[in-house]
């Protein structure tokens, strides 16, 4: 059995990273094709699914990395897993956070218009605030990846935190 250091830790952590991106990703390009379908209902469906396989689905492979990198390398602590998890999270995030912010920057003018007209409506702006709303859509792909960055980061590190002490309970506590 191999002796778990940073180094290794760095390399599981990139190799789970780009798991759990590929399978946010393709949750965003599956939503993206849902919404080429002009389907109001599709369009939600597919939202809601998507989002629930996703949130499952990183649960799931959160146990199953840490798990893997428990029984693979010697001497690896509650501490270390929760490294991991952080880790990953950070360089998923990288990951899904570029996806959106591609899909925003190249998104149609006419799509950006309708959404900015929606939201303008559903919430009574004034003509100046739609102004400010407009001049803002060219810094959105920017916003976007930040706060997308952020909030896998945080979500991997709540979900990495859970999940390397439940690995680590004794068989009697489970």
């Amino acid at each position: 059995m191999a002796r778990l250091n940073n180094t290794v830790l760095w390399n599981e952590a990139a190799k789970a990273g780009v798991l759990f991106g590929l399978v946010s990703v393709s949750c965003l390009v599956l939503k993206e094709l849902a919404g080429m379908s002009g389907s109001a209902f599709l369009v939600q469906a597919a939202a809601v699914i998507l989002w629930t396989a996703e949130l499952f689905g990183c649960i799931l492979l959160m146990k199953k990395v840490q798990l893997d990198l428990r029984d693979r390398y010697e001497g690896v602590k509650m501490e270390d897993c929760y490294r991991l998890g952080r880790r990953a999270a950070l360089l998923s995030g990288l990951l899904l956070a570029s996806a959106q912010a591609l899909v925003i920057l190249y998104m149609p003018q006419e799509t950006m218009d309708r959404l900015v007209s929606a939201v303008s409506e559903s919430m009574r702006m004034s003509s100046s605030q739609q102004e400010e709303v407009h001049g803002m859509m060219d810094r959105l792909p920017v916003f976007t990846f930040l706060f997308q960055w952020l909030y896998c980061y945080l979500y991997g590190t709540v979900l990495s935190g859970a999940m390397s002490r439940y690995i680590f309970r004794s068989p009697d506590e489970q």
